[in-house]
């Protein structure tokens, strides 16, 4: 074994303590690590530079080993291997030697996180603009790219997205002709929603192009011109008001010095008695920093804040914070349904961009599922308002069928079944 090799069997005994871990480093030695308990998890390094890059950078490291296979899995059991790195993470900790590193990542996040208009459009571009055929791969005919709601047993992705939708609609308390705000709205999915069911006005902002076009499209294929306006620009850029916002999915682009400017905006735009909701990924943990694997190679500039960052600046632009929900496996749910519709069109994939990309992708389906069951991730639901009153006094409502909802077998259930999924 050589230099790195040695420092990384040092990493892994620090870090496997439970589960089985069994590595044969590219000279041939074999060494098993944990305590022996559950499946065995096989892992063959074929390239020798792959325990330095694990050692110097081990989110890029693993990551790009497993798309350039500088490592192979016995029965490519990714979902298995991180698995057990992540349930040993959270109790392990870092070793000493990786500590000044990710201090220094710490401190820079803000830099990392900077995003002003220009650099924003330019990482929306780098992830929404990809091929509409991609996502066609695992989303639903709605191309909601977002966490689905999974109020009962056995509801399929469809049926759980129609659920989240239905859900996010109650928490608005709409009413017909109400204007609403889309902050983010994607490929058009909810505000589709909310102005075809609920009778609302909607306007939607995106900074893909992609998206623009293909919701421009939606809207026009439904005859919902005259009530839905999906526009390419910045938040930042709009002038008007608003009785209802919405953002799901969005604030995760936003970077951590933007925070403050962000909930700015949302309050000089809602009206007098409005309501806004807010949706998006948050960590259970304290404040952290962004994957280096995922901030190269899938949301450059992104980051899944703690609650008491997204708090904090909430409370210091005036706003209240009138309900708070926090759904934890709802998005591993939703990532396994997304993986298992992805591995049917592994070949169309690779026909689309090229095996290393359909691994890249592959990658970062199962370790975000993963990161929502075993490494503190979770969905945040803010919902802010100006006054104490603007909003019932209890959550009744939300699981009570108001005449405006549209009928179906969407809706959560009254009673303990809600929190099945949970």
């Amino acid at each position: 074994m050589n230099f790195w090799d040695k420092l990384t069997d040092r990493l892994a005994r620090h870090l496997i303590r439970k589960g089985t871990l069994d590595v044969t480093y590219s000279d041939g030695t074999r060494i098993g690590y944990g305590d022996g308990t559950g499946p065995a998890i096989g892992m063959t390094i074929r390239d020798p530079a792959l325990t330095k890059r694990i050692v110097l950078n081990p989110d890029l490291g693993i990551g790009e080993g497993y798309m350039d296979e500088a490592f192979v899995l016995g029965d490519d059991n990714l979902s298995g291997f991180l698995a057990l790195i992540m349930t040993n993470m959270r109790p392990s900790g870092m070793p000493w030697f990786e500590r000044p590193m990710r201090a220094l990542k710490f401190l820079a996040r803000g830099l990392a996180q900077f995003n002003p208009r220009g650099r924003a459009a330019r990482n929306v571009e780098s992830h929404y603009d990809l091929s509409g055929k991609l996502y066609d791969l695992f989303l639903d005919a709605d191309r909601q790219y977002s966490c689905a709601y999974f109020p009962r047993p056995g509801m399929t992705l469809e049926q759980a997205q129609e659920a989240k939708k239905a859900h996010i609609a109650r928490k608005l308390l709409l009413r017909p002709g109400m204007k609403v705000l889309d902050i983010g709205c994607g490929w058009g999915g909810m505000a589709l929603t909310l102005a075809r069911d609920y009778g609302a006005q909607v306007v939607g902002v995106t900074l893909s192009h992609e998206q623009h076009a293909l919701a421009r499209q939606r809207v026009r294929e439904a005859g919902l011109e005259d009530r839905i306006d999906i526009r390419l620009c910045d938040y930042r850029n709009l002038e008007e008001r608003f009785d209802r916002i919405v953002s799901v999915g969005m604030f995760e682009h936003v970077g951590i010095p933007h925070f403050r400017e962000y909930f700015r905006h949302v309050k000089q735009m809602l009206n007098p008695g409005g309501v806004a909701l807010i949706h998006f990924i948050g960590r259970a943990d304290p404040p952290g920093v962004t994957s280096d694997w995922v901030r190269k190679y899938i949301f450059p500039g992104g980051y899944c804040p703690a609650m008491s960052e997204t708090s904090a600046a909430v409370e210091k632009e005036g706003l209240i914070i009138a309900d708070l929900e926090v759904w934890r496996v709802h998005y591993a749910e939703t990532l396994r349904a997304w993986l298992t519709r992805f591995e049917a069109h592994l070949d169309e994939a690779r026909a689309l961009y090229d095996a290393r990309f359909t691994r890249m992708w592959r990658f970062y389906l199962i370790a975000s599922e993963m990161a929502f069951r075993h490494a503190g991730e979770v969905v945040f639901q803010y919902q802010l308002c100006h006054e104490v009153t603007d909003v019932p006094l209890t959550r009744d409502y939300l699981y009570t069928v108001p005449d405006t909802e549209p009928a179906g077998d969407t809706r959560e259930a009254a009673g303990p079944d809600c929190m099945a999924a949970q």
